[in-house]
This record gives structure tokens, sequence and C-alpha cells, in this order.
């Protein structure tokens, strides 16, 4: 696709990042779990957090936000930063989606229901 370098032009999405953007990481589990020990045990050698993140990220040919969200996410689960862990948010995801579905049904009966009286012929009492 050729871009386009006119002001006010957005160039179309690419695949590799509306799927990124729908929670598929084109990272394996093994590349954050090195990552984020990597950035512990390497710490103290930068000046500063953000440095080590920046510095570390670099070499791994991804993103300072990202790592920083990997530790971030590792620090709530291994409960040295308040937050949902992981798991807690799989088992809220699951409720929510279950919760959806069971909504969806009750509307579909009612609606249903609804329809079924009105198309019956029968006077209403």
């Amino acid at each position: 696709m050729a871009q386009l370098n006119r002001p006010g032009i957005l160039e179309a999405p690419s695949l590799q990042r509306m799927e990124q953007c729908q929670g598929k990481s084109p990272y394996s589990p093994e590349v954050r779990e090195r990552a984020v020990k990597m950035f512990v045990e390497h710490r103290d050698e930068y000046s500063s957090e953000w440095a080590a993140m920046t510095g570390i990220s670099a070499r791994l040919g991804m993103t300072a936000e990202t790592l920083r969200s990997w530790v971030r996410r590792a620090e709530v689960d291994q409960g040295r930063r308040p937050g949902l862990t992981t798991d807690e948010r799989q088992r809220m995801k699951d409720l929510d989606m279950e919760t959806a579905s069971c909504g969806g049904q009750r509307i579909l009966k009612d609606a249903s229901i609804f329809f079924a009286t009105e198309l019956d012929g029968r006077p209403k009492k």
C-alpha cells in the first residue's frame, strides 16, 4: 500500500496493527517472561526505571511501553502492586460474557412472547 504524505489523510491500519488492537500480541509468552526477567536482573545498572525499560526494550526490538506494561502486570500478579491479577481479570471477562449472554437470551425470550401474543389473532383480555 502506498503511503500518503498529505496532512489530514490517514493511512489505513495494517492487518498486523489491527490484530494487535484486538488483543493478539505479536510476542510469545516466553518473550514476555524473558523481557520481564531481564528488566528485573538489570534494573540496577540504569539511572532510572524508565532508562532500564527503554534500554532493554530497544535490545529486544519492542517499545518501552510494551515492556513497561508487562513489568507492571508481573508486579500486580506477584502482589507487589495493587490491582487485579491476570487470573482475576480473566474471571471478570468470563463473568461479563456470561452475563451478556444471559441478558441477550432474556431479551429474545421477551421479544418472542411479545410477538407471539401480537400475532396469534386472539383478542386481548
